[in-house]
């Protein structure tokens, strides 16, 4: 089993530090029993100027906030002082490159009324991209990302990853790398924890916000497209346009970008390395690092 901290490890709760084996929480919260929490998965890196720097730590936390807000859990934290704890945390560990997980939980209430006061944990681990390297085997998920109607879907809520656990855990069983899985109406939503991007006749294409969680690493892979003048619509599409696809792939925190070599068998028809989602790959990374990309260059 994967360790995530060691008797050396220091995390930051409501506004402490403390070794994270020494941390403890309520049996009778809310988040425990009812998944009513909410949290964010953001990376930090050693930048090519040798600096650890957190990416997008602003839109992380303007997302938890909202997060919470979308769930009427109280939100009463500063994000600059949270962003400064984040560095805290690394620097206390001896990091400079991390993953760091902010989690806003509830006290105990054994009820289904709104909370009315939160808490705060951010702990970090080293870990590596989350999908791995190698090009995924998908399969199209027999379950369906929840009704909008139902949910807050564009909150980053902890309960809804249990349809990701299912969904994730059903493709391994069936001897693939990870899911995919559809909206309530038959279009092609998202995988578990990741968004996903297909490439036809020299365009992007991504599912638009509504049956989605709108991630911001699907928010900066548009905005590289906007800067390499990669053409990239947002239009909602089913799987047989799916499998018509030259290449696709999936973006999150962190599964960072990854490309899929097929989906239910069937591959795609274009070599990743000649992909547009290779360039929006290698173009993400130069970015997080602080590094320079120039399209022509990779494609030399």
């Amino acid at each position: 089993m994967y360790s995530y901290y060691n008797d050396n490890t220091f995390l930051y709760i409501n506004g402490e530090y403390t070794k994270a084996n020494a941390a403890t929480t309520d049996l009778y919260g809310q988040s425990l029993h009812y998944g009513y929490a909410v949290f964010e998965g953001i990376r930090a890196y050693k930048t090519a100027s040798g600096e650890v720097k957190i990416f997008k730590a602003k839109e992380h936390f303007d997302r938890l906030k909202r997060s919470c807000e979308l769930i009427h859990i109280p939100y009463k934290f500063d994000n600059e002082e949270l962003i400064a704890a984040c560095y805290k945390v690394l620097e206390m560990n001896n990091m400079e490159e991390a993953y760091i997980r902010p989690l806003v939980f509830c006290p105990p209430n054994m009820t289904l009324k709104a909370a009315s006061e939160s808490q705060i944990l951010i702990c970090a681990w080293e870990w590596g991209a989350y999908l791995g390297e190698k090009l995924l085997r998908v399969m199209t998920s027999s379950y369906e990302r929840p009704n909008p109607k139902a949910f807050k879907i564009e909150s980053k809520s902890a309960g809804l990853y249990v349809n990701s656990i299912l969904a994730s855990q059903e493709a391994k069983e069936k001897g693939y790398d990870e899911a995919l899985l559809l909206d309530m109406n038959g279009y092609v939503a998202e995988g578990p924890g990741a968004n996903i991007f297909f490439e036809k006749d020299g365009k992007i294409y991504t599912p638009p916000a509504g049956n989605i969680l709108p991630g911001i690493t699907r928010a900066t892979v548009i905005e590289l497209c906007q800067e390499l003048n990669i053409p990239l619509e947002e239009k909602l599409f089913t799987i047989p346009e799916l499998k018509e696809a030259e290449a696709a792939f999936f973006c999150g925190t962190a599964a960072e970008v990854i490309g899929l070599d097929s989906l239910d068998g069937q591959p795609f028809g274009k070599p990743w390395a000649q992909s547009l989602g290779k360039v929006l790959q290698q173009a993400y990374k130069a970015k997080v690092l602080g590094k320079a990309f120039h399209r022509e260059a990779q494609l030399a």
